[in-house]
């Protein structure tokens, strides 16, 4: 009688604890894919392929720049999923040899001249924190703080940011791309 009631106590603890573990992987799991979504995967991963980028990169920038709102709008006039600037988005539409400005509300269109732009850095800078910090902050000022020995000992690299907001968008796309290539594996 009392190895019965030992076992039964015994079940039901495990019983318990598997309920608990199953609970808290798939609320793990249900975290990760709501604050690492993949939305828009059509676009991304279409793109990214045609254009020989990482799909997960395109993934961290959106998350940071919009949240995956493609009505976003910020302060400084960048537009949609990307936060593309309009300048920029016709500039890198006219490279392409499209002859309309891109819909930067439009998702497919937005994300098309994001990663066009993320490809057209890429041509132009040797690393990944060069790329965003231009993406962020803009061409002409990676390029000013490559020519200052204060941020770039060769002229070729930046070992300084100047500005903290963009040294710490920098460190937060790079984050989140870690982020989706290690959840997305």
């Amino acid at each position: 009688m009392k190895n019965s009631k030992t076992n039964r106590r015994v079940w039901i603890v495990w019983i318990s604890l598997s309920c608990a573990v199953v609970l808290a992987a798939s609320t793990a799991l249900a975290f990760y894919f709501l604050y690492l979504p993949k939305k828009y995967s059509q676009f991304v991963e279409r793109y990214a392929a045609e254009c020989g980028l990482d799909s997960d990169l395109v993934y961290a920038v959106i998350r940071c720049e919009s949240g995956f709102d493609e009505d976003a709008m910020s302060r400084s006039g960048a537009i949609g999923l990307m936060q593309l600037r309009p300048e920029t988005a016709n500039y890198i539409s006219r490279l392409a040899g499209k002859e309309h400005a891109p819909d930067l509300y439009d998702a497919e269109s937005n994300i098309r001249t994001g990663v066009l732009y993320l490809v057209y850095l890429r041509q132009r800078f040797s690393t990944l924190s060069e790329i965003l910090a231009a993406y962020n902050a803009g061409e002409g000022r990676v390029n000013a703080w490559l020519c200052d020995p204060r941020y770039s000992d060769n002229g070729e690299t930046l070992t300084d940011i100047p500005f903290q907001e963009t040294r710490q968008y920098v460190k937060r796309v790079k984050k989140f791309y870690n982020y989706y290539k290690f959840f997305y594996f």
